[in-house]
């Protein structure tokens, strides 16, 4: 198998596990999606179970992070690969097969998938998500505008494999902002629920 396919197929896989949804049902015997927003994501899932969110989270995080590790040590050689390993991850987690491709929102594990690679352009992007959700208190605005600034934050620092890195960069980034449309509709129909409410 080439290894660009070995890069998808893993991100893909690993990034489609639904922790916040297998967690929930672990431990409550509940379907997570029958709740709040619906998403299997840490912000729906903290806002019944604050532990389990924080656990959902750090587990999305992770399966972003694990797949793009693997394949840089794998292969060394071809810088451009972990970059497609990252999309591959956020597009397995919006897009999961087992949950009949509806899945989360991608941020987590968006987060994870590119902490190795553009460490500086994700440092703004949490900055930018923090001073967002301090001043509106909305968590989707603050992952939509983090996620807008973060392939822009990476071009700046020079981070990313070009033109490769950034355009996997740029893809994700849009795809987490396109998961948030029904958000941003509620947003600017004033029936967004505030998340420190």
């Amino acid at each position: 198998m080439k290894p660009v396919l070995i890069s998808i197929a893993l991100g893909y896989v690993l990034g489609s596990i639904p922790f916040g949804y297998l967690l929930v049902r672990a431990f409550h015997g509940e379907d997570v999606r029958t709740t709040g927003s619906g998403n299997i994501g840490a912000t729906n899932v903290a806002r019944r179970f604050p532990g389990l969110g924080a656990a959902t989270l750090l587990l999305d995080a992770l399966k972003g992070l694990g797949p793009v590790l693997l394949i840089s040590r794998a292969f060394p050689d071809h810088p451009e690969l972990p970059f497609v390993t990252a999309f591959a991850a956020v597009a397995g987690h919006i897009f999961p097969i087992w949950l009949k491709f509806r899945g989360g929102k991608g941020v987590a594990t968006g987060l994870g998938s590119f902490l190795l690679l553009t460490p500086k352009a994700i440092l703004v992007a949490l900055l930018v998500f923090v001073l967002v959700l301090a001043a509106f208190r909305f968590v989707a605005l603050g992952s939509v505008v983090a996620a807008a600034a973060l392939p822009f934050a990476a071009y700046f620092f020079l981070e990313g494999e070009r033109p490769a890195g950034i355009a996997m960069i740029t893809a994700a980034s849009l795809l987490i902002i396109l998961k948030h449309h029904t958000n941003i509709r509620r947003m600017l129909n004033h029936t967004e629920s505030k998340f420190l409410d």
